[in-house]
């Protein structure tokens, strides 16, 4: 993933037109928002270093430095790690083994079956990858019926047709996902597991494509997520995402409905039937 750096910073510099940061707007550009001299005038650093650290052969970058590129950029706080990550890329864990099994805690398993009389929950590892699971968020989401290498949240996303009945904001949940993938590699940069992935993607859904060559980072803490069950209908689903203790790359995520609403009342009458619940495989 050679080049991401650079790759992101000019995605975000062609967010910038120059009247927005206060600079006269003459003549034709080649390229659309703000050059790399501008941006290195408005940092206060020289034009060779920002090129140099926009080609990734740059020395080691200060807090300054990146604030001040970032103050330029307009990146916002997710932006602004992300950058952080691939102007220092982290290396690899000692020991660490690309593609290893990721293993979740027993008390977390015991956790997602604690809290799954209500609310569907399950673990989110490296590269979107699904863990772990309720029986609620099964019943929901059908990830036991998923053959174990298509578990990923990315996969069932890009690849499975079915999906896009399923998440009625598709796209938005599209984006989310390639922003979140984003945020891995930079946290994680030269996996050799996440780069085939992407490949994969790459080849086979466009969508996933041009998505991928935005750059766009995302965060998603918490939201609403809305699902068209094909057994119960709608289901409107606030959901927190909780980072586990000791575990930096496992996220656990619940959905929590709203008390009395039709959507506790609808996951009330799966939880009931959940051996009925429709499998949904994907079509892979």
């Amino acid at each position: 993933m050679t080049g991401d750096i650079g790759d992101f910073l000019r995605s975000r510099r062609a967010r910038i037109q120059p009247h927005d940061v206060g600079l006269p707007d003459h003549g034709r550009r080649r390229v659309p928002g703000l050059r790399r001299e501008e941006v290195a005038q408005l940092a206060g650093v020289s034009v060779d270093y920002y090129i140099r650290l926009e080609q990734g052969r740059g020395p080691s970058v200060s807090d300054a430095v990146l604030d001040a590129i970032a103050r330029v950029l307009r990146l916002n706080s997710t932006e602004q790690a992300h950058l952080r990550a691939l102007a220092r890329p982290a290396a690899p864990a000692p020991g660490a083994v690309p593609g290893a099994v990721q293993e979740v805690r027993a008390g977390v398993r015991l956790l997602l079956e604690a809290v799954g009389g209500s609310a569907p929950a399950f673990v989110l590892g490296r590269r979107m990858d699904v863990l772990a699971w309720n029986a609620l968020a099964d019943a929901v989401t059908g990830y036991s019926a998923m053959p174990e290498g298509f578990r990923n949240i990315a996969r069932q996303v890009f690849l499975d047709p079915a999906v896009r009945a399923l998440y009625p904001q598709w796209a938005q949940i599209a984006e989310e996902t390639v922003g979140h993938l984003r945020l891995d590699a930079g946290r994680h940069p030269g996996d050799p597991v996440l780069e085939e992935l992407t490949e994969e993607l790459s080849a086979r859904s466009e969508k996933f494509r041009q998505l991928w060559a935005g750059h766009p980072v995302k965060q998603k803490s918490h939201g609403v997520k809305i699902i068209d069950h094909p057994l119960v209908g709608f289901l409107e689903l606030p959901y927190e995402t909780l980072a586990l203790p000791g575990e930096p790359d496992q996220l656990l995520v619940v959905y929590s409905p709203r008390p009395g609403s039709e959507t506790a009342r609808r996951l009330a009458r799966l939880a009931e039937n959940v051996s009925l619940a429709p499998a949904l495989v994907l079509n892979v």
